[in-house]
């Protein structure tokens, strides 16, 4: 029970230095200026998600990427950063959903591929994170971000 306390503790530390990508961003969503808003304009859910996203406030990111989906079903970056929010706020039954809706949009991209592997990470599920890391990486082998993140995964499941 004491290792795997420790994986976990460890797995949780290193978890919060990598991350999930995106299309589009480097690193996850990006960090936008942080400005205080003072209205929301119908054309900028998706701006908003980002911003919301990088700032740490997920609840605020899903409501906008929700927005933005809800708007323009067909825009997969929104499903995607929808998909990461559910992901933060440990929604992942909404996340599948979402990143099932986003593949359907855009094919199993790299990026996709690594962010669901990464969601499975935060799952504490090794064996479909690998998987899809895998995928991601065979399809995107020089991706810095990929290769991270399976250098944790591996990390994680070598501690005694």
């Amino acid at each position: 029970m004491m290792k795997r306390s420790v994986k976990l503790a460890f797995l949780a530390g290193t978890l919060m230095l990598a991350g999930c990508q995106s299309t589009g961003w480097s690193g996850g969503f990006g960090v936008v200026a942080a400005t205080e808003e003072q209205y929301v304009s119908t054309d900028q859910p998706q701006r908003l998600g980002r911003e919301h996203f990088a700032r740490g406030n997920y609840a605020l990111a899903e409501r906008y990427f929700l927005s933005a989906v809800e708007q323009a079903p067909a825009d997969g970056v929104s499903w995607i950063g929808l998909a990461a929010s559910y992901d933060q706020l440990g929604r992942f039954d909404l996340a599948d959903r979402a990143y099932d809706q986003a593949a359907k949009i855009n094919g199993k991209t790299p990026q996709l591929l690594n962010n669901h592997g990464y969601s499975y990470l935060l799952r504490g599920d090794a064996n479909r994170a690998n998987a899809l890391f895998r995928q991601a990486l065979a399809a995107s082998p020089e991706d810095a971000i990929i290769n991270n993140n399976i250098a944790i995964l591996t990390r994680a499941q070598t501690i005694p």
